[in-house]
């Protein structure tokens, strides 16, 4: 049993509820029925408690679903309730029909969660899934959630902050150095400064939040066979070689540029803790591919912690009760392990 004094060190993590249409509300019913199972830590949902306790009836979930009036409350009520700063939709969801008069309450929620960790109200942000079409409806000018939450942390401390996605898992970590943008796009946005950033960002991470004390980046190339010495492209001896040249001058344990197709095999993977890859399907189809259920997202180069479920909204199986809350859990675990790590670095 926790003591008051115990919770009042603590600190719950921030969920935004995502989109109400989506498996969001179903993820975050589960994860909470599996808080003792899987060692969570209390988390609070920004969201509105009637749609969760909508779900949860719908779903047969018994879940009993608390109203707080602030984040530091949820301590007390995580153990009986699953706790939830309400703040009520003006549209009903229905559970696989996105409402743009919804979306609003979805941007609201995210900045809710992150204003809460500024604060210092909760200890990192988790976020459920949004969908990008329904929230550009409602004057959303980013990509996503990445783009959105380094616009947050300029808001709050004044200075820009140049955000980093990287999709992480037991068996693999993954950074893609170019994100949400067309494939006849990349080859122009590989930089040596794109790539000396995300990079030096990505080592960072791994020895600050990951514990690793001397980080190796494989860095892939951008071609097949990685231009094979420029006969299928010149971006690897142009750009990508000298960048990675650099970067081991500097001491950091690089290595590249790698053919893709031979980077990630179970061999390969022991020699490297973390790849940035050169565009996101590039990155994403091999950590889905082995970890589908059980990968994270997690964003680096935010002065907060903030972590989500490596997946969409699923609005075709919403509500129908076959949605894993795996990689859900999985986020608040890992989002858990970074802020205890972080509070334990000197």
């Amino acid at each position: 049993m926790t003591s008051g004094t115990d919770n009042r060190r603590r600190r719950p993590l921030a969920v935004s509820m995502g989109d109400p249409a989506g498996i969001g509300p179903e993820i975050t019913l589960r994860a909470w029925l599996e808080r003792s199972d899987k060692g969570l830590e209390p988390f609070v949902v920004f969201a509105d408690k009637d749609v969760l306790g909508e779900r949860a009836r719908l779903l047969g979930l018994a879940v009993p679903v608390a109203g707080v009036g602030a984040p530091g409350e949820a301590l007390e009520v995580f153990g009986a309730a699953l706790p939830v700063l309400h703040s009520p939709l003006p549209v009903r969801p229905r559970a696989g029909a996105p409402d743009a008069a919804n979306a609003a309450g979805v941007i609201d929620a995210i900045e809710a969660a992150t204003a809460a960790v500024v604060r210092g109200e909760a200890s990192a942000v988790v976020t459920n899934p949004i969908a990008k079409h329904v929230v550009h409806g409602a004057n959303f000018p980013f990509p996503g959630h990445t783009e959105f939450l380094a616009a947050l942390a300029e808001r709050h401390y004044g200075k820009p902050f140049r955000p980093v996605m990287m999709l992480a898992a037991h068996e693999l970590r993954v950074v893609p150095l170019t994100v949400h943008c067309a494939l006849c796009a990349v080859p122009k946005m590989i930089t040596r400064p794109l790539i000396f950033e995300t990079v030096r960002t990505t080592y960072a991470a791994l020895k600050r939040d990951f514990g690793i004390a001397a980080p190796r980046i494989a860095v892939a190339g951008l071609n097949p066979h990685a231009g094979e010495e420029g006969t299928m492209g010149r971006e690897e001896i142009e750009t990508i070689a000298p960048a990675i040249a650099d970067l081991r001058a500097e001491g950091l344990s690089v290595t590249g540029p790698h053919s893709a197709d031979t980077l990630f095999h179970p061999a390969a993977r022991r020699g490297y803790d973390a790849v940035v890859a050169m565009y996101h399907d590039q990155a994403l189809i091999p950590l889905k591919t082995i970890a589908f259920d059980e990968g994270v997202n997690v964003t680096l180069g935010l002065p907060f912690v903030r972590t989500s479920p490596d997946h969409g909204t699923a609005f075709d199986i919403a509500a129908e009760g076959r949605a894993s809350a795996a990689s859900f859990i999985e986020a608040l675990k890992l989002a858990s392990a970074i802020v205890a790590a972080r509070a334990a670095s000197p």
